[in-house]
């Protein structure tokens, strides 16, 4: 079966380079699916799951923001941070997940609203990619 090269790059630097089946990406528009051949183009992120298939088994990782560029046997995500679901430590993200709606429930400033909803965004992907679910 043809593959695509896959690289998620954030500015600490290289997270995942393998090859893949199939990518699902959530962009901001929605969920986005790759197959070898694919169109080019380069689309933005929102906070999801980045699903690598290959061989009848699925990776995830956990990704906050950026863009996905694809090109017809190439996929690079440069992500504004990234973890693969193995390296994500569960307990730090239900931490942030508490603190983060700790501060939702007080926070009048809608500056600080705005960031401590991204924060409970990130904590909840990141809970949700280490359990498994999407």
């Amino acid at each position: 079966m043809k593959t695509l090269q896959v690289n998620i790059v954030t500015p600490d630097g290289p997270v995942l380079e393998t090859e893949a089946e199939m990518i699902i990406a959530s962009t901001e528009a929605g969920e986005l699916g790759v197959l070898p051949g694919h169109i080019a183009m380069v689309a933005p992120l929102g906070i999801g799951a980045l699903r690598v298939k290959k061989d009848n088994s699925t990776k995830l990782v956990a990704v906050n923001g950026g863009f996905i560029e694809v090109r017809p046997d190439v996929v690079t995500v440069l992500a504004t941070s990234a973890e693969k679901a193995e390296s994500i430590d569960i307990a730090r993200a239900k931490i942030a997940e508490k603190r983060a709606k700790a501060i939702l429930e007080v926070e009048k400033n809608a500056q600080e609203f705005e960031r401590a909803e991204l924060e409970l965004k990130r904590a909840i992907n990141r809970i949700r990619v280490s359990e498994g679910g999407f």
